[in-house]
């Protein structure tokens, strides 16, 4: 595994992060159309004169998403590059991950294009924000494939399937609540229709939009379950001592969630403020990223417990320390 590869997979993933959150200022702050109707220019132009605040907004994002598209196709090429070394090409490997990111982002930018032009619609925007989630795994992988968010000490360390379907079930369940999420900040009437936290209370929109009402309680309702899940997971890989790279993701998730239920509470409470209605929708992405994470590196330990029967928690700590160090004695 070369050390270029590694290091190109986190920025890609960096950058990824920047977009999706940068994604959730845009629709909160109501800068969607900040360019008017127009794409991939704004308002006709290349370089417009940044002189609105929802225009900066936009445009920024934009520039965003470019730098995603330097940096993806710079982690491809790296990796074509490098593809004969251990880890990078065939199955598993990072060349694959990275070029499934990089076949995401033509469709990513169309989505956004289509979001513009049917002016900012819920369904176009969530469709947006659905696949940008589902670029952030497949970036996710390609780090931990490569070495990097746990994922060398993953290969030396002993994980249970029922860890690893547990995992995935919580991840599956953070995406699902957490596109809701953007469907309550973007379908007309949402964002209002409860008043109260935890329960809903009368909401200002209720009776005029009951479909938000309906959104907003699935996704609380699904953000209460996920609680559950999360604790009770957590609760399950310390008691039976399963990898300590999946416990700590598990664990950092359970913190996230902690934190959003307290943003939640607070923005609720505080009427709506943008800055908290943006960290809730950024938190509730760096949830669904470290729930994936948590899934992917179950899985990669799951598999090693498998090819080495008997593997225990010490001799996986020590082979995982040994794999982590590899790369830097090859320097």
């Amino acid at each position: 595994m070369t050390v270029t590869v590694r290091r190109l997979s986190y920025a890609a993933l960096v950058v990824a992060v920047a977009q999706i959150v940068f994604g959730a200022i845009v629709r909160i702050s109501g800068s969607g159309m900040g360019c008017g109707d127009h794409w991939p220019k704004c308002y006709g132009r290349w370089f417009p004169p940044l002189d609105q605040p929802t225009l900066v907004i936009e445009w920024t994002h934009r520039l965003i998403a470019a730098a995603l598209l330097v940096a993806l196709v710079s982690l491809a090429g790296a990796a074509y590059a490098s593809r004969n070394a251990p880890g990078v090409g065939g199955r598993g490997g990072v060349l694959r991950a990275s070029l499934l990111a990089l076949a995401m982002w033509p469709a990513q930018a169309l989505l956004g294009a289509i979001t513009v032009w049917l002016g900012n619609a819920w369904y176009a925007t969530a469709s947006h924000w659905l696949l940008a989630a589902t670029l952030l795994a497949a970036l996710a992988a390609a780090v931990m494939r490569a070495g990097g968010l746990g994922g060398a000490r993953a290969r030396g360390e002993r994980a249970s399937p029922r860890t690893a379907r547990g995992a995935a079930a919580g991840a599956a369940i953070a995406l699902v609540t957490i596109c809701l999420g953007g469907m309550t900040a973007t379908f007309p009437g949402a964002n209002v229709a409860c008043s109260g936290f935890p329960l809903c209370g009368p909401g200002l929109a209720a009776a005029m939009v009951p479909t938000g009402r309906v959104i907003q309680m699935t996704h609380r309702t699904l953000a209460l379950l996920l609680t559950l899940h999360v604790f009770g997971l957590l609760w399950g890989v310390r008691r039976r001592h399963e990898a300590a790279v999946v416990t700590r993701a598990v664990a950092i998730a359970a913190a996230l969630i902690v934190a959003q239920i307290a943003i939640a509470a607070s923005m609720i409470a505080l009427a709506l403020p943008p800055v908290l209605r943006s960290l809730h929708q950024g938190v509730g992405a760096l949830i669904w990223l470290t729930l994936f994470s948590a899934a992917y590196l179950a899985r990669m330990a799951s598999r090693a417990a498998e090819a080495v029967p008997g593997l225990g928690a010490a001799a996986g700590a020590a082979v995982g320390r040994s794999v982590q160090a590899a790369p830097e004695a090859a320097r």
